[in-house]
């Protein structure tokens, strides 16, 4: 199975970029620089979402709606009105899988890519739904209707070896300090906060060299 940053490579990757980059007046290097982070923070959320059988149902309920069909035509999708509501749609699943910890986020992974946090945000919105997007595809190819099956999906788009800076994000983002809570940590290596050069910081820093 590919991994999430297996998208960033492709035909639809390139088209995200493009968009995203088109949107918010970025150049590509930095908009791919930028997604490179988002994408896995994104999907890691969302795996710690499915750990509970509540969690997963939840997941399972929400891609009835988000079937992989957003990936059809992501052209028409950022040169058309449809984007608001995508952004809208976004806006709920960030809710849902970061809670109150969206800001601190934005903020780390404003300062490491070098973009605005407000612009962070506008990007995690409309990258939200092309993750849960990504997953549904994943969930009708693979035929996976149960809890730990969704949970096993997320766990192959993390961790996806096939790229030498890219290896295991899902080591990388560990909840480092025990209390269960990844994205503090995300933010706090991002931050410099925690200087372990095997984990998110270390990595993050050797994809932005």
């Amino acid at each position: 199975m590919s991994g999430i940053l297996d998208l960033l490579n492709s035909d639809i990757g390139k088209s995200l970029i493009q968009g995203v980059s088109g949107q918010t007046g970025q150049s590509k290097t930095k908009t791919s620089n930028l997604l490179t982070m988002a994408l896995p923070v994104l999907t890691q959320a969302i795996k710690r979402n499915s750990t509970s059988n509540e969690g997963a149902l939840g997941i399972m309920n929400a891609l009835k709606k988000h079937d992989g069909s957003i990936l059809n035509n992501l052209d028409s999708l950022f040169s058309g009105t449809d984007l608001n509501a995508v952004s809208n749609d976004g806006g709920k699943i960030l809710g849902h899988v970061l809670g109150n910890r969206q800001q601190n986020v934005q903020n780390a992974l404003s300062q490491k890519s070098g973009i605005d946090a407000g612009l962070v945000g506008k990007i995690l919105k409309m990258s939200a739904p092309i993750v849960m997007g990504v997953l549904g595809k994943q969930q009708r190819q693979n035929k996976v209707d149960s809890p730990e099956g969704i949970e096993g999906l997320l766990g192959g788009l993390i961790g996806n070896k096939s790229h030498d800076n890219n290896q295991s994000f899902l080591e990388s983002i560990l909840d480092a300090d025990g209390d269960g809570s990844v994205i503090d940590d995300v933010a706090g290596m991002v931050l410099g906060g925690k200087k372990n050069k095997s984990g998110l910081g270390g990595i993050l820093g050797r994809l932005m060299d």
